[in-house]
């Protein structure tokens, strides 16, 4: 597994274990960087945490914009973090292609989810790469 698909891992990992805990990414992800026993918590995998954290707010307003049928709230969760991951990788991640960033997204899905999260994940991250040069000029 290359570096960033497993920097991508644990980010979810980090994002999902908060959100079930109920718990501050922040804190999670500091918790994760400072003990031994998980896995590494790369450099990478820290800005996606910090990054999907920072810009939730506008992330979840385009999922909720661009899922059609599906309010953010109603998403398994694991699609819903993968999509965070991927909105935020696809606009504020300049050196990542947005192809990339959709396939990451569909294998991390396709290993992880239901067997529809695939087709779902891949569509929402279409529907807003093909939008996004619109979208990232409104973008702070």
């Amino acid at each position: 597994m290359r570096a960033r698909t497993k920097a991508r891992k644990r980010a979810l990992d980090i994002l999902f274990e908060s959100e079930a805990r109920g718990a501050d990414p922040l804190v999670v992800l500091k918790e994760r960087q400072e003990t031994d026993d998980a896995p590494p918590v790369s450099d990478y995998a820290a800005m996606l945490v910090t990054g999907v954290v920072e810009r939730q707010e506008r992330i979840d307003e385009l999922l909720a914009e661009h899922a059609e049928g599906w309010s953010v709230a109603r998403m398994p969760s694991v699609d819903r973090t993968l999509l965070r991951i991927g909105i935020y990788e696809l606009l504020w991640v300049d050196e990542i292609d947005d192809p990339v960033a959709i396939t990451e997204a569909v294998e991390l899905a396709r290993t992880l989810s239901t067997d529809d999260s695939p087709r779902f994940v891949n569509g929402v991250l279409g529907r807003i790469s093909d939008l996004a040069d619109h979208i990232r000029p409104g973008l702070a």
